[in-house]
């Protein structure tokens, strides 16, 4: 017999009013791995990590933290969880070494235990020089990997991320994204939504599509770029054949060749399976085609969500958590 996964939901319902956030959901979480939630604004991915973060109650349902059932065992599940979302919720006046000794002590660490702590997070995540400046005067990045590790205090077994790097620069959510392979490094399961699709790419062992309520999709980056296929990509020598290179791409891979802004380019799925390239340049010719350059291209995350979805992936908001989320962190703590 193999052991549960880490985080278990199973059938999760939940509604507001006349919105349906969450509509059957189910998802498992092998233990020591990245999984990213992706899913279009209002798909339900804030709702879940209420849910599994015990700071809401499904409505029919159940939901797992290492085995603890999150509503009737809610203490003993906060324990095991951190979590930390868009908006670093910590004191600006205090120094970054005073935030992470306050929260130890909100944790019922003792002084000597909370001083300790505060001393080994702060030196493993590259604040330690900062430590003892007031926090007002840290950068976006900086606040924010500062709230990341006050959520570690406890070492928590499971951390829910919520867009934890939004609206940062690219330097800063490299940052974020090295301090989330050492927490998995050490063994700490990570739940991830995220808007930018490039993170969960690079972060995630598995991926979950959330839309509409529901996991529509799961499977690792690459598994789910394979289930939409490889792209045939072509560029005709003259702009003029562009028609009957369709017409010969049509036929070989299945599908309408779509056409891009450069007249000469057209790409097309290969729906009938993989093809040799000699094969395509030679089909080309023969349709007096002549090709100036022939590839083969996996499709990105964004076109499997936009495959899976409908649409692609809404652009991160500018000011903060969904409005039911704003005070998770809060509340959490």
């Amino acid at each position: 017999m193999t052991a549960e996964p880490i985080v278990v939901a199973e059938g999760l319902h939940k509604r507001f009013g006349d919105t349906r956030a969450l509509a059957g959901l189910d998802l498992d979480v092998p233990a020591g791995t990245v999984c990213g939630v992706l899913g279009p604004n209002g798909a339900g991915k804030t709702t879940l990590i209420r849910v599994l973060a015990t700071l809401s109650d499904p409505d029919e349902g159940r939901a797992r933290i290492a085995g603890h059932d999150v509503t009737r065992d809610a203490d003993r599940v906060r324990g095991l969880i951190g979590l930390a979302g868009q908006h670093a919720a910590v004191d600006e006046k205090l120094t970054g070494r005073g935030n992470l000794r306050m929260f130890g002590r909100l944790y019922h660490l003792s002084r000597r235990d909370a001083h300790r702590r505060a001393d080994e997070l702060l030196e493993r995540f590259g604040l330690a020089e900062a430590g003892d400046r007031q926090v007002q005067g840290y950068s976006g990045g900086m606040r924010r990997r500062l709230d990341l590790i006050t959520s570690l205090i406890l070492r928590p077994r499971v951390l829910f991320l919520d867009e934890p790097t939004t609206g940062l620069d690219p330097r800063s959510r490299n940052e974020i994204w090295d301090s989330i392979r050492a927490l998995v490094a050490d063994g700490t399961t990570v739940l991830l939504t995220t808007q930018y699709l490039d993170e969960a790419d690079r972060l995630a062992d598995d991926i979950a599509v959330v839309d509409h309520g529901r996991v529509i999709a799961t499977g690792t980056p690459d598994r789910l770029k394979s289930s939409i296929g490889d792209r045939l990509d072509v560029v005709v020598e003259d702009p003029g054949m562009t028609t009957a290179a369709a017409g010969v791409l049509a036929r070989l891979a299945g599908a309408e060749p779509a056409r891009g802004e450069d007249p000469r380019r057209l790409s097309v799925p290969l729906l009938r399976g993989p093809v040799r390239l000699v094969d395509v340049v030679r089909e080309l010719d023969r349709a007096g085609a002549a090709a100036a350059d022939v590839g083969l291209r996996r499709p990105t995350l964004d076109e499997v969500f936009l495959r899976l979805t409908g649409g692609p992936a809404a652009p991160p908001p500018d000011t903060g958590m969904e409005p039911a989320a704003a005070s998770e962190k809060e509340t959490a703590r």
